[in-house]
This record gives C-alpha cells, sequence and structure tokens, in this order.
C-alpha cells in the first residue's frame, strides 16, 4: 500500500483516503496540493485489503490518463484561488509520468474482416481521428498511434471496435454461416437433452421448478446417505453449508418448510440438478426429483366448494415419476416397480422401479412421518427421486422403409376379467401375466 507520510507519521492512503492530519479545518491558511498518477492494481489491492470504498479509489482503480497529472494540478489550484483566494508558490514535480505510448500497425481491411463493414478509408481515419488517435503513413496499413487515456486499446481488433462502435453495431451485417450438411447436426448431449425434457414434463403437471443450493448442512448429508469427509468442503462459506449434497430432497423440503411458515401449506416444486455421490467425475449425478405437499395434487391445491380436498398420496409421485418417464422414451409397460419403499419413505406407502435386475434408476412414496417432522412439515409430504444418468441410451433405429401394413382380419373385442388371488400378489404380476398370454393379440391390459 502507498502510504504518504511526514516527520510525525501517516496522513493518509494514496489514492484511497485521507486522514484526519491531512484535512482541512476553519483554522487552515497553508494547503498543499498534490495531483499524482496512481497504478490502478495497487489502488485496487489497498481497497480490497482495507475495505474502504471511496470516491478516489473508484476512479483510480480504473485508471486515469497519466498525461493530465500537471494539467490537472493547475485545474485544481484555480478554484482554490478563485473560492478562497492566497497565493500559489511554484508546483515542486517529483519522479516522471510513464506513458503507454503505444503504437498499433493497423491494416484498414481487418474492419471488413471482423465485422463485414464496407467502410472507405477516408471514413475510417475520420473516425479514428475524432477519437483521439494519430494516424501515419499510406497504402492498405496505417500506424496508429493511441492516445494516452485509452489503455484499453492494444491491439488491431480494438481499433476495429473502436470503429464499429461509432458507425453502430446496428449496421453490422448479419449472415448466416455456410452449412456443411443438409441435415442438422446434433447439438445438445443426451443428458442435456433428458434435463430438458424432465422439466418440460414435471412443469407440466403443475410443479413449480426450484434451484436449491449444492451445500447442506452435515446431518442433512449423513441422513440423506451422504457425509462422506470426502464430500465435506474444506472451507464451507456458512455453518449449515459443510457438504456436497447426495440428493435434492434436502433442499426441495427446506424449500417447502419456509413457504409454509409463511402461510403457503399447499406446494408442489420439483429440482433437476446435480448430485454427489462420491468425489470423482463418476460419482456425480443428475437426478429429477419432486414434492407435493397438502393437498398440492394434479388437479390442483387448496380448499373447493365442490367437494373435500384430499391429501396428496404415494400415488400422485408415482404419477410425476411415470410422466419423466414418458417423456424421455421409457416403455412403462417394461418399467418393474416394486412395493420396495427408500429408506426415507413411509413402510407401505412407496416403492422403486427398475428397468433390469441391476438398474434401479429411482423411487417414489411418501416421505416417513419422522422425517417430515424433524424438517418441521406438518401434514404428508410424497416425493420421488430419478436418476437421469442410470437411464439407459437410446438405441439408434435403422432408417429403412415401413413394411406393407397388415390388419388382422378379427373384431377388435374388449373383455373385463376378475381374478381371486393372494393378498400378497400385486397387480403389476397379473398385469404382465395378462400380456405375455398372447403378444400379437392383446394390445393393451390395465386395471380398472
Amino acid at each position: 500500500m502507498t502510504v504518504i507520510a511526514d516527520e510525525t507519521g501517516p496522513l493518509c492512503l494514496g489514492g484511497v483516503m485521507g486522514g484526519i492530519r491531512s484535512g482541512c479545518t476553519d483554522g487552515t491558511t497553508n494547503v498543499f496540493i498534490e495531483c499524482a498518477s496512481w497504478d490502478p492494481e495497487l489502488i485496487a489491492r489497498t481497497g480490497r485489503k482495507t475495505g474502504i470504498v471511496s470516491d478516489a479509489r473508484y476512479r483510480l482503480e480504473r485508471s486515469v490518463d497519466p498525461a493530465l497529472t500537471e494539467p490537472g494540478l493547475e485545474l485544481a489550484t484555480r478554484p482554490v484561488l478563485e473560492l478562497c483566494g492566497g497565493e500559489p508558490m511554484e508546483p515542486a514535480i517529483s519522479g516522471e509520468d510513464v506513458f503507454p505510448n503505444t503504437v498499433v500497425e493497423f491494416p484498414l481491411g481487418e474492419v471488413k474482416r471482423l465485422t463485414g463493414l464496407e467502410l472507405g478509408v477516408d471514413r475510417i481515419e475520420a473516425i479514428l481521428t475524432s477519437l483521439g488517435f494519430v494516424l501515419s503513413g499510406n497504402g492498405e496499413t496505417r500506424t496508429v498511434k493511441v492516445p494516452s487515456w485509452r489503455p484499453d486499446v492494444t491491439q488491431k481488433a480494438d481499433l476495429v471496435e473502436e470503429v464499429m462502435r461509432m458507425v453502430g453495431v446496428d449496421n453490422v451485417p448479419v449472415e448466416p454461416l455456410p452449412r456443411l450438411n443438409h441435415v442438422a447436426q446434433r447439438m445438445l448431449t443426451n443428458i442435456q437433452n433428458r434435463r430438458r425434457i424432465a422439466r418440460r414434463a414435471l412443469a407440466a403437471r403443475g410443479l413449480d421448478e426450484a434451484v436449491t443450493r449444492s451445500f447442506i448442512p452435515h446431518a442433512e448429508a449423513v441422513r440423506f446417505g451422504g457425509g462422506q469427509e470426502s464430500l465435506q468442503l474444506a472451507n464451507a462459506i456458512a455453518a449449515d453449508m459443510t457438504d456436497m449434497r447426495p440428493s435434492l430432497l434436502p433442499g426441495l423440503l427446506a424449500a417447502a418448510r419456509r413457504n409454509a411458515n409463511r402461510g403457503t401449506a399447499d406446494l408442489a416444486l420439483f429440482e433437476v440438478g446435480r448430485v454427489f455421490l462420491s468425489d470423482t467425475p463418476d460419482g456425480q449425478h443428475t437426478y429429477a426429483t419432486g414434492i407435493r405437499t397438502g393437498t398440492a395434487k394434479l388437479e390442483g391445491a387448496g380448499r373447493h366448494w365442490s367437494g373435500k380436498a384430499e391429501a396428496v398420496g404415494v400415488f400422485d409421485a408415482k404419477g410425476d415419476l411415470g410422466a419423466v418417464l414418458d417423456a424421455l422414451g421409457v416403455d412403462i409397460d417394461k418399467v418393474q416397480i416394486f412395493a420396495e419403499p427408500a429408506p426415507r419413505s413411509h413402510p407401505g406407502r412407496g416403492g422403486r422401479i427398475a428397468l433390469n435386475p441391476k438398474v434401479t434408476p429411482g423411487w417414489f412414496g411418501e416421505l416417513h412421518p419422522a422425517w417430515a417432522a424433524d424438517t418441521d412439515i406438518e401434514g404428508p409430504v410424497v416425493a420421488f427421486e430419478l436418476d437421469l444418468d442410470a437411464l439407459p441410451e437410446p438405441r439408434k433405429k435403422a432408417t429403412k422403409t415401413k413394411p406393407a401394413l397388415v390388419l388382422s382380419g378379427l373384431m377388435p373385442l374388449s373383455r373385463d376379467f376378475a381374478f381371486v388371488v393372494d393378498r400378497g400378489v400385486t397387480a403389476a404380476t397379473i398385469l404382465k401375466a395378462a400380456r405375455g398370454a398372447d403378444k400379437g393379440l392383446i394390445a393393451d391390459v390395465s386395471v380398472f
């Protein structure tokens, strides 16, 4: 830091802030006026370290023309003489001003190459001259001397920008890039497409998107399956932001609690974001997670004159999860659903989905009452989680001509069947058996 001092001690921080000893009072008779050229980076570092935000720091850390040092001294002295009177002394000059003295070799054709603007040589020279640049030379290239008050201009592209700025950005011609192929290549990755599709599907079901922090308290991380030492922050920004989140649920539940405390108990929220299962790149997964609280069902939330408002249930979360899978192109009929709730679910009121015995990308269910009580949320809370990275890559279909349409010679029939089975037999097992009876004839099977 630059400190201005005399024999008795410091007077001020140069270019940032003065002190009492350097100030004026009613008894001041002699005034020493200083005008100096400062290093902008030094002023900025001093201001950041001390936390002082002054007019001097704000202006000087953004650079001031070094050629104004001596003229500035005269300009500052003039109003003192006019308003207060007195007699000035001869200025005492110490050191030398360091001028950038930047010179740029500027091919005039760069204006056309970089911007597409068709401008004459006289127009380009007139614009730069009016801005204080000094041009010399002939031919296609000019030698341009940059004025001292423009330290931001260091290369020929900067000069092109000055010309374009004065002509007007709106006058830059807009032309499409040449297409190399007749069919545009895919720009987004599979996971980027999945995030976009999942967001649209959940928003279409009436859920509001939330964006929560990736940092959560350690106790919450442990509760939701995380809390490993490798996922704890070495320099946490707050005591309640110490761990990387292993799930999106803590943030959504905290948002639901804040809304409930402000009178909005019926809430439907979702988030599509990253979770951190380990500190390796493979441990970062993209999840789609949603919650519903109170009476925030698909048809709407709150009381209604036509009937009693029903609380959300496990099938609301199952419907949200199914809507995301359907939008992502996953065949719902081929998804296996097991009545095995996640550890955070209410016993008997949840399940998980499986695409095959090794891939279990998601779960749904009602949040365990003990967990809901710990989060200080009254009433039922249903949720689902889906690991978008765990879904298989879509198969590339062969582009071939469709075969001839062959219609069945039989009339379509619809039949209702009732079965008496053991209580432990699930509806999915019956549906799977019915579909497998004759895949060529049976078009659809559903529970009514």
